[in-house]
């Protein structure tokens, strides 16, 4: 066997034993008994550990310094495990372990401490893992910032202050198009009872409508929706409110677009590097175009409209274009994921400041939930009436993913490019959408993006498919137009 020969055999059981933990993770969140969290603790620390070994073998150095990759496939996939041997060896075994061990744990303190509105008690956790984190960054960071170590498990190669510009130039536009929103008459909002049986059947039918394989995926209940997995088990998750059926419509369709783009990306890539989405950006650019710009645009609401009277009989909104509004509707409120296109930027900017300052040491942990409501009332003109729609409503610094949420923008940001470049392409696609026909869309996607994985880097993937370097400008142009639109502005 040649090097290379021997590293991909190394890496591809080393990706076999991490959609195992993966597999885990999905467990923990969906199907395991609230008393097992301990034991599943030290289950993924143990796994952690094998992993962190394969990761960090001395004999990958050796092997990468006389490897030569056969074709460009193989030279990425050769500079990303290179690139994953270098940050982690940075890392000692125990800390990476011990990671493993306290945000498995931390996830149920968290959901039982938002549950209860209780901060005091996920602080101790919170500051625990809040701390591992930043010595795990120092140790990545050789001196330089912290933050920017953490963002690159996430988003390779993007800067803080990079991200910092590019939302400050994104927030003007984005506050000026909310003030005109908000003053202009409110759409009538959907009311009712929708049952849960209803709302997980037409979840499943939107699924079906999206192209999802079932015989590759499923889904599942959780506190907070999420995908997981790739090659050829890829699950999602939704959850129901049974006054609020879009929560669980559009949770599905979100997570869809994560959990298709790895279902679609070549096999041959499956237990190679190249066989994830490339980042998370990227990622969130499927989940976010599925989501917003397919899902939430006028042309899929109309078809939306028929299946949810199918499903639920008639509604307080009796035309499409009413239906198409209150899917759209702008309102003031507390949660991320349920948040509007208009201001769902604005609640990741003002976390992505928060846990710039708690990863530098300038904001400390005790300090979080008054620093949190000060800066939500000054950004949304309202006062947060309790933790559970504060700092407790989101589950990523329990499981510490400090860096991951201006992704979300990121992925955005490069949502409102690929939409750009695909209704390029595909200048009838609304005909076909107002007809539940998602496939030129999600065909064209599959085609020009999600088949190729990790093949190249994230900001270079957008501009191969849509011929364009990356900025904000096709996001907030999308954004003015069909708000100007439905607010008759």
């Amino acid at each position: 066997m040649t090097a290379f020969d021997h590293i991909m055999a190394h890496q591809r059981q080393t990706e076999a034993l991490g959609k195992v933990m993966e597999r885990l993770g999905w467990d923990q969140e969906t199907m395991m008994p609230q008393g097992a969290a301990d034991q599943r603790g030290e289950e993924m620390a143990a796994l952690e550990g094998v992993l962190h070994a394969r990761r960090t073998d001395p004999r990958l150095g050796e092997w990468l310094a006389l490897a030569q990759a056969p074709d460009v496939a193989g030279a990425r996939a050769l500079d990303l495990i290179a690139r994953s041997y270098m940050r982690t060896v940075k890392v000692p075994a125990d800390l990476a372990q011990k990671l493993a061990q306290v945000t498995s744990t931390a996830q149920g303190i968290w959901a039982g401490a938002r549950a209860a509105d209780d901060v005091a008690a996920f602080l101790p956790t919170l500051t625990q893992v809040i701390a591992l984190r930043r010595e795990e960054a120092a140790c990545l960071a050789a001196g330089g910032d912290l933050y920017d170590a953490l963002i690159d498990d996430y988003e390779p190669d993007t800067k803080a202050a990079d991200l910092a510009a590019m939302f400050n130039r994104m927030r003007p536009r984005l506050v000026a198009l909310r003030a005109a929103v908000l003053d202009a008459p409110a759409p009538e909002p959907l009311t009712g009872h929708f049952p849960q049986a209803g709302q997980l059947a037409l979840s499943r039918k939107m699924a079906e409508v999206f192209g999802y394989d079932f015989t590759r995926g499923r889904i599942d209940l959780a506190v907070h929706p999420f995908s997981s997995g790739g090659g050829d088990d890829s699950r999602i998750t939704t959850r129901v409110a049974e006054n609020d059926p879009f929560n669980c419509l559009y949770s599905t369709i979100h997570e869809l677009g994560h959990s298709c783009y790895e279902l679609a990306i070549d096999p041959d890539y499956n237990f190679t590097p190249l066989g994830h989405g490339v980042s998370m950006g990227v990622h969130e650019s499927q989940s976010r175009i599925y989501e917003n710009q397919i899902g939430r645009g006028a042309a899929f609401c109309e078809f939306l409209f028929g299946q949810m009277r199918a499903e639920f009989g008639e509604m307080n909104l009796k035309t499409a274009r009413d239906f198409t509004r209150a899917v759209n509707r702008v309102h003031a409120g507390f949660i991320r994921t349920e948040s509007d296109e208009v201001q769902y930027n604005l609640h990741i900017m003002m976390r992505f400041d928060l846990e710039r300052a708690l990863i530098s040491g300038d904001l400390a942990p005790r300090d979080l939930e008054a620093a949190w409501n000060d800066r939500f009332s000054r950004d949304f003109g309202v006062a947060v009436p309790r933790p559970s729609l504060g700092m407790l409503q989101d589950v990523h610094w329990s499981a510490g993913l400090f860096g991951y949420f201006p992704t979300y923008t990121l992925g955005n940001v490069y949502a409102g490019c690929l939409n750009a470049a695909m209704r390029r392409d595909l200048p009838n696609l609304d005909d076909h959408l107002a007809r539940g026909d998602t496939a030129p869309a999600t065909g064209w996607l599959r085609g020009k993006l999600q088949r190729h994985g990790g093949l190249r880097a994230a900001s270079g993937t957008i501009e191969h498919t849509c011929g364009f370097v990356p900025t904000e400008a096709p996001l907030l142009d999308y954004l003015e137009a069909k708000f100007t639109d439905l607010y008759a502005l």
